[in-house]
């Protein structure tokens, strides 16, 4: 699975994963985003969560509240209801935290500029170095792999602890802290030191491949990709096919990847949630691209958001999915302001694809399973689409 260091990071350090309607991921934490529709409201669909356990919205509100009055911590009283629901993307933030986490779905990150996955024997792998990063500047490359963080070693570890790791924690995430990595290129090792940086990103990139195939990348759904992504599709020379790639998307903004989806479809059902009992539902607008061949790209890094996008074009029969099963994140989150600013991220619910199909724990599965390669048999599948229009 992949990641980058850009959101926030799962609870098991400290904080969650997941803001208002974003169905984000675990991102940077490798950790991610979501809440309920409406005006600039974010949104994240994940676990289903059982009425026993779950924190609800009102008792972590009251738990706040009481400490504030006995003259305690209201987030660390939060955090501690928190802690016994039993679900890795409830989380607290900060007031600065979570004003920080807005930005970062505004295309803006402090980090050091690095995309890294998971492989099969445990390392991890640096897939994408930004330009105009430390990381960069630094000479990292693609390829390289990750051996440690601030003296931490990486191996085995989910990528999600690995990007948290690199993201820092509450006191050592601001731009120009230092984190320490150790590195790995062929027989060499070495460490450095870099200083985080404010950095932003352009989260949907267009390049094109020999044999007529465009190749549309979607990082993450930050504000305005979605947009990006349909004047994109539209610029596409017309006899092109497009892979869109969403490998290492670690989710965003849940209205970016809807609109993202109007693209490529005509109208119709993009997804359903519900939010305590409450179902809804997300349709794409009418006038997408319907008939140009599609392939959608996606590995165990391709979170939330990017599975809702991903599941509504595989069971609408838009696009053939080539891959590794994705990552498995779908809960609706919803925020809860605490009496000193801070914010609960607590799940309300869970988002289901076109056909039904729950997607939180089990990811979705390709159409057509690839690991090495993968680009090239997206090509090679296109092609095919290509003959068959």
């Amino acid at each position: 699975m992949s990641g980058r260091d850009l959101f926030c990071q799962p609870r098991r350090f400290g904080r969650g994963a997941a803001l208002t309607l974003v169905f984000a991921s675990v991102l940077v934490a490798g950790a991610a985003t979501g809440s309920l529709p409406g005006p600039d409201r974010k949104t994240t669909p994940a676990t289903p969560r059982s009425a026993a356990s779950a924190a609800r919205p009102e008792e972590v509100a009251e738990a706040a509240a009481e400490a504030m009055a006995a003259g305690k911590s209201p987030m660390e009283a939060a955090e501690r209801e928190v802690s016994r629901s039993g679900d890795r993307w409830d989380a607290v933030y900060s007031e600065g935290e979570y004003e920080e986490f807005e930005e970062s779905l505004d295309g803006e990150y402090t980090g050091v500029g690095l995309w890294t996955r998971g492989e099969r024997d445990g390392r991890i792998e640096v897939t994408k170095v930004s330009s105009g990063s430390p990381a960069a500047a630094a000479g990292i490359r693609a390829g390289d792999l990750l051996r440690s963080v601030d003296g931490t070693p990486v191996d085995g570890r989910p990528v999600t602890e690995v990007v948290a790791l690199l993201r820092g924690d509450a006191t050592d995430a601001a731009a120009g802290t230092t984190v320490r990595l150790g590195l790995e290129r062929g027989t060499r090792a070495w460490n450095l030191t870099l200083r985080r940086a404010r950095l932003s990103t352009d989260s949907v990139t267009v390049r094109s491949l020999a044999d007529r195939v465009s190749v549309i990348t979607i990082d993450a759904f930050t504000k305005g990709s979605g947009d990006v992504v349909r004047d994109a599709v539209r610029q596409v020379p017309a006899d092109a096919g497009i892979v869109l790639d969403l490998r290492g998307n670690s989710g965003g903004l849940v209205t970016e990847a809807v609109t993202a989806a109007s693209a490529f479809l005509d109208g119709g059902l993009v997804a359903t949630y519900d939010v305590d009992g409450t179902q809804h539902a997300l349709h794409a607008e009418a006038g997408g691209d319907t008939a140009r061949p599609l392939v959608a790209l996606v590995d165990g890094g391709t979170m939330s958001a990017a599975e809702l996008l991903t599941g509504a074009l595989q069971d609408r029969g838009r696009a053939v999915v080539v891959g590794s099963r994705t990552f498995g994140k779908g809960s609706v989150q919803m925020p809860t302001r605490l009496p000193d600013g801070s914010v609960a991220e607590l799940t309300v619910g869970h988002y289901r694809t076109p056909s039904g199909r729950g997607v939180d724990g089990k990811g979705i599965t390709p159409d057509l399973e690839a690991d090495t390669g993968a680009l090239k048999q997206a090509e090679t599948v296109l092609s095919g689409l290509g003959d068959a229009s």
